[in-house]
């Protein structure tokens, strides 16, 4: 099983890929965790870049393709402005018309210094992945407060009460959107 982890900043020292990079070292067995890079390579979305027939951006087609690939995706966003980065948003925008986030088991995680804990770009990225009809299972969301304060000078996240969380969203939309699938095909 492949999960894609897809982080909302693109600072090197942000807190959310460092969180992603920590599921992909707490993923099971039989799940490899890609990080996806490249959300400052796509171009603003457009309807008229966006139609059938005409070639995708190169840029577009990596994002379309790792999120086609992937059996689950974790996205770990910032708050910006009191809502969702924008090259986010961009990125979700290019995911409209293809439909790859249809049924897609996705986690939502957003990581703030703030104490609210990025709760409005939480509740916005909500909304969009419900308009992009992604499963968003109740054990897959997550916030998370004055999120710094967890991550070690070496760029890790060791608290073990936040690992643990950081896990049982994992699990959400990996191993438990796995057995749904076999007992459904069993049923």
């Amino acid at each position: 099983m492949i999960a894609l982890g897809i982080s909302g900043s693109l600072r090197q020292q942000s807190v959310n890929t460092a969180i992603l990079r920590t599921m992909a070292d707490l993923a099971p067995g039989g799940v490899e965790f890609r990080l996806f890079d490249g959300l400052d390579e796509l171009p603003y979305f457009s309807t008229e870049r966006d139609r059938d027939g005409e070639p995708e951006p190169e840029s577009v087609r990596k994002l379309r393709a790792a999120i086609r690939e992937a059996d689950a995706v974790v996205i770990c966003t910032p708050e910006f402005a009191a809502g969702v980065p924008g090259v986010l948003k961009n990125a979700l925008e290019w995911t409209v018309s293809s439909a790859d986030f249809m049924h897609k088991p996705t986690g939502v995680i957003s990581a703030s210094p703030t104490v609210a804990g990025g709760d409005k770009a939480f509740a916005s990225l909500l909304l969009t992945l419900g308009m992009l009809m992604a499963d968003v299972p109740e054990e897959g969301k997550l916030t998370i407060p004055l999120a710094s304060q967890y991550v070690n000078e070496r760029g890790e996240i060791a608290d073990e009460e936040l690992r643990g969380r950081l896990k049982r969203v994992l699990s959400a939309v990996t191993v438990d959107s796995a057995r749904d699938c076999i007992d459904g095909e069993g049923g």
